[in-house]
């Protein structure tokens, strides 16, 4: 890749990085107005993620690979959209009059989002090697652009409000036509949702490095879908609201680790460690929860407990109740992280247990022949490898270690 290829990249990350900023400016500015742009920080950090990563591997990639530029091209957009809606809330809501071209800058927040999410639906089907995952995925792809390239232009001159909440309305709107931001923006999503599937199913398929570099990105979606099921299929009716605060903050970690995993995965850079962090996940995220449980039951019953026998309330029951999990966290930690072993990682919790069966094995073998078949046993049932043989050096010519002990011998004399 060219120096000029990576200088215009690093120039898109320079121009994603001042848009964000001034949007943040924007952003403190507008707080004392009622209708600030609630998806701030989504925005900040798509544009960032996507601009970063995409500065970093474009100068990686080779010419004929376009994935890097997409990444480039995504992050802008949304940097564009955050700032074009800060500053039309600052010229149009909060400040009216205070900037000129606030409605301009309206229109350039209607219609950027849809053309990011319309180049997110590439970046995954061209994820991880710039490739479709077959020859029956390019109806899709000419599709996607083809709904996306309609939707855009739709938006950007559908009459009334300009959607995301804001009592803006469209500059460009032409009467007559129906408000499209509602539909469009769910076909988009549902677009993104069959390119995800395509990832997974070229995850099924795919060996070897593929077959991480797909999982990277697995992990940052499973991240953030699992904080949306907590914070609007769970929390919001049961009503608790610090389950809604971890749901979303993990929602705000798959949306910056979707960017930064699928530049890992791309630059393999620490590309193997992602057993380790899914199993970490799955052993702290399980004792989170069970620890979050028993601190709200404990507190619930002793505080019921204390009221039944001095009729009010008391603070002996949170000091109590985090002596329990105190107590509890390093036995629940041991065996959440043995049931996850055995679940998720069977081979590797066999392979432990097989080794650990061997070494106690080899201290009290004797036998040569009886040790070297133990040996062949356990590669067999921990590598899984398609043939083994065992070599064993072969013993010094028997002179030679006569003159060697009989030097020996006369050094001790």
């Amino acid at each position: 890749m060219s120096h000029r290829a990576a200088r215009l990249a690093w120039s898109f990350w320079v121009i994603s990085l001042t848009l964000t900023v001034l949007s943040l400016l924007l952003l403190i500015l507008n707080l004392s107005h009622p209708g600030v742009y609630a998806f701030w920080i989504e925005n900040v950090l798509f544009s960032l993620g996507f601009s970063t990563v995409g500065a970093v591997i474009v100068p990686r990639m080779p010419p004929e690979n376009r994935i890097g530029w997409l990444f480039c091209a995504i992050g802008l957009l949304w940097a564009v959209a955050h700032f074009s809606a800060e500053y039309a809330i600052r010229a149009l809501l909060a400040a009216p009059g205070s900037l000129p071209a606030g409605e301009v800058a309206s229109w350039f927040f209607s219609w950027p989002p849809i053309l990011a999410l319309g180049l997110l639906v590439f970046l995954v089907l061209l994820f991880p090697n710039g490739r479709l995952p077959g020859a029956r995925w390019r109806w899709f792809a000419r599709l996607s652009a083809l709904l996306t390239l309609v939707g855009s232009v739709w938006i950007a001159f559908s009459p009334g409000p300009i959607g995301a909440g804001l009592p803006i309305r469209n500059p460009l709107g032409i009467e007559g036509l129906p408000n499209a931001y509602a539909p469009v923006q769910a076909l988009m999503f549902a677009l993104v949702a069959v390119s995800v599937a395509s990832l997974l199913v070229r995850r099924f398929y795919a060996r070897g490095i593929e077959r991480l570099q797909t999982k990277w990105f697995t992990y940052a979606f499973a991240v953030g879908a699992s904080g949306v099921i907590l914070k609007y299929v769970i929390s919001d009716p049961l009503d608790l609201v610090w389950l809604g605060w971890a749901g979303y903050a993990l929602d705000l970690i798959g949306t910056a680790g979707i960017p930064i995993s699928m530049g890992i995965a791309i630059t393999r850079y620490r590309l193997y460690e992602i057993d380790l962090l899914i199993n970490r996940t799955l052993v702290y995220g399980s004792l989170t929860v069970l620890l979050a449980g028993v601190c709200e039951g404990s507190i619930v019953l002793l505080q019921e407990a204390f009221r039944a026998l001095t009729g009010q309330h008391s603070g002996l029951a949170i000091v109590a109740s985090t002596l329990v999990i105190a107590a509890l966290f390093n036995p629940l930690r041991r065996r959440i992280q043995a049931f996850i072993d055995r679940l998720f990682y069977r081979r590797k919790y066999d392979a432990v247990k097989t080794l650990e069966a061997f070494s106690s094995q080899m201290r009290e073998e004797t036998d040569l022949d009886a040790l070297s078949s133990d040996v062949v046993g356990v590669v067999r049932r921990t590598v899984q490898p398609a043939h083994v043989s065992l070599w064993l050096r072969p013993d010094p010519e028997p002179k030679a270690r006569s003159a060697a002990l009989r030097q020996f011998g006369h050094d001790d004399e």
